[in-house]
């Protein structure tokens, strides 16, 4: 998870690292858009392997349930 924290932060220009965390609403930061939304998804893609649908952006909010879906897609 700590790795996860570190590539998501990386999506942002002006996000604290350490304010981050599993429970954090990810949707709900001033940073956040479609644009980072994309960025996010393509992060997952090259880092983790797997890919992450606009639908799948759609039913998540926290970085932790973002997270669990990439873990169940990765070892799927």
């Amino acid at each position: 998870m700590d790795e996860f924290l570190k590539h998501f932060a990386a999506q942002f220009d002006d996000i604290d690292e350490s304010l981050l965390n599993q429970a954090t609403r990810f949707k709900e930061l001033e940073e956040y858009a479609s644009l980072s939304a994309l960025s996010i998804m393509l992060m997952i893609d090259e880092e983790y392997g797997v890919t992450i649908t606009g639908d799948d952006m759609v039913k998540i909010s926290t970085i932790g349930e973002l997270y669990d879906l990439v873990c169940s897609k990765n070892n799927a």
